[in-house]
């Protein structure tokens, strides 16, 4: 998933835009956009905080001057078909200027909240909120019914292991969603909630929780440095792992670490 900040001000031209994707852009802050299907049709349209917009492949829309700021989001075609059980060919949505919808407001929010902080969860975080958007997009605003599979059960033990194993090979680089769910031949979504029915966490949340208990075992060793465990646990910056840390914990690594050579 592509991720963008973007505010136009005024322009003395309106633009032609079409995407490659299909794209959700969410208002950050309340103001008003000129837009319209043809140039000759602009209209200038006013938003609240957290109104949405989806705009599919190909789709044109005339924008012209702009005095809000906006996250845009980009959602790939392969996650939509794997959000669509395997569609055969592009799953289509339908256009929506004005939309109001609390789960894609949620999702886009945990977004916006990743981008301020210089996305420090990695591309592991991004793969599962994409795809929680894609099955909400789908579900709600496909130009036609495709099937969402439901899945009972989880992984079977060989297939866990198999992704335990390989989280913990590899704690310290940047996981994918999609190479978990290849590692035990499976689709992202298929696998994101067979793991979630399997182990009762999201993939992302298994691997902070992993990210953790190693840097507990390494904060044991008074002579590394936090910002080395940080690093060696798979965590972008030190101010990250404290965050994710603390809330695991309770208390920063530097706290943890004190009481434990008290």
């Amino acid at each position: 998933m592509k991720v963008a900040f973007e505010i136009r001000g005024y322009v003395d031209e309106p633009s032609l835009k079409v995407h490659r994707e299909h794209v959700l852009a969410m208002t950050l802050r309340p103001g008003s956009m000129e837009m319209g299907v043809r140039r000759s049709a602009m209209r200038r349209i006013t938003f609240d905080a957290g109104l949405m917009g989806l705009c599919p492949p190909q789709f044109e829309l005339w924008i012209g001057s702009c005095d809000m700021a906006h996250l845009t989001m980009s959602i790939s075609d392969a996650a939509l078909m794997a959000a669509s059980d395997g569609a055969g060919g592009q799953v289509e949505l339908r256009p929506e200027c004005e939309l109001v919808d609390a789960r894609l407001r949620a999702l886009a929010m945990a977004v916006d909240v990743e981008w301020t902080a210089g996305f420090p969860s990695g591309r592991l975080f991004l793969d599962s909120v994409e795809q929680a958007l894609a099955i909400a997009l789908v579900v709600g605003y496909a130009v036609r019914d495709y099937p969402v599979r439901t899945y009972r059960g989880g992984l079977g033990p060989a297939r866990l292991r198999r992704v335990k194993e390989l989280v913990h090979a590899k704690l310290e680089d940047e996981l994918t969603l999609s190479a978990l769910a290849a590692s035990v031949g499976l689709s992202t979504a298929h696998f994101s909630e067979m793991f979630r029915r399997s182990t009762g966490e999201t993939p992302h949340q298994f691997v902070l929780r992993c990210r953790v208990e190693r840097a507990k075992t390494m904060l044991r060793a008074p002579e590394v440095r936090v910002l080395d465990v940080a690093v060696a646990c798979g965590f972008k910056t030190q101010q990250h792992f404290a965050r994710v840390f603390r809330g695991h914990c309770g208390s920063s690594p530097t706290a943890y670490r004190r009481q434990l050579l008290d």
